[in-house]
């Protein structure tokens, strides 16, 4: 007799996932995507996508978004700086110039306010996308260039231009700058620098 049948069918939470850190987009992937949103005519997801990968911010703090945030007046601003939801400290991010006129045609296309939230959801400017959402679209976006979606989701866009920036300059501090981090070791249990750093050097040395 089974004293204990709850224990025998319960299942863990991770069962059947892959579970750790999503992976970060590398350059070409990025203008894979880009292009074919932009042949898609898709001006939304390309404003929101080159946006994701500039800012660097969570998902929660993208969708969150208003026009006044990026903007000054109906002009795109060149930097932005926002208040991270999680750790409830500023940090601030670029705007390219590409991801500024992404982000124009899509206010031009919906003449959205300054206190519009960027990316509407269903019920109009006074709401936002959800993060779910958001989530579905960049599957969407990895998938459409043949990538698993399972490696990938949200955090892979926070992820990505910080880990290029890493690969360019190996700049720790500059990294924790622009992801918001309090903490150094933070930035590098996040980038995983710390393995993948000391497998390049395994690689070039011979025993």
């Amino acid at each position: 007799m089974n004293l204990f049948p709850s224990a025998m069918t319960r299942h863990t939470w991770n069962r059947g996932k892959v579970v750790g850190q999503k992976a970060p987009l590398k350059l070409k992937e990025i203008w894979a995507i880009r292009v074919r949103l932009q042949l898609g005519g898709a001006i939304r997801e390309l404003a929101l996508f080159d946006l994701a990968i500039d800012s660097k911010l969570r998902g929660c703090d993208l969708v969150g978004l208003y026009v006044r945030d990026v903007s000054h007046g109906m002009l795109i601003a060149p930097r932005a700086i926002v208040t991270q939801r999680k750790t409830k400290h500023p940090v601030q991010f670029e705007i390219t110039p590409q991801t500024r006129e992404a982000l124009s045609a899509w206010l031009g296309s919906r003449q959205l306010t300054p206190d519009d939230h960027l990316c509407p959801g269903r019920r109009g400017a006074s709401s936002h996308l959800s993060t779910r959402q958001y989530a579905r679209m960049v599957k969407r976006w990895v998938s459409s260039i043949g990538l698993d979606e399972v490696s990938y989701g949200t955090h892979s866009m926070r992820r990505t231009k910080a880990s290029l920036v890493y690969q360019r300059t190996k700049n720790l501090r500059a990294v924790q700058l622009l992801l918001g981090h309090t903490k150094i070791e933070s930035t590098v249990r996040y980038l995983g620098v710390e393995v993948d750093d000391a497998l390049v050097l395994a690689e070039q040395t011979e025993a």
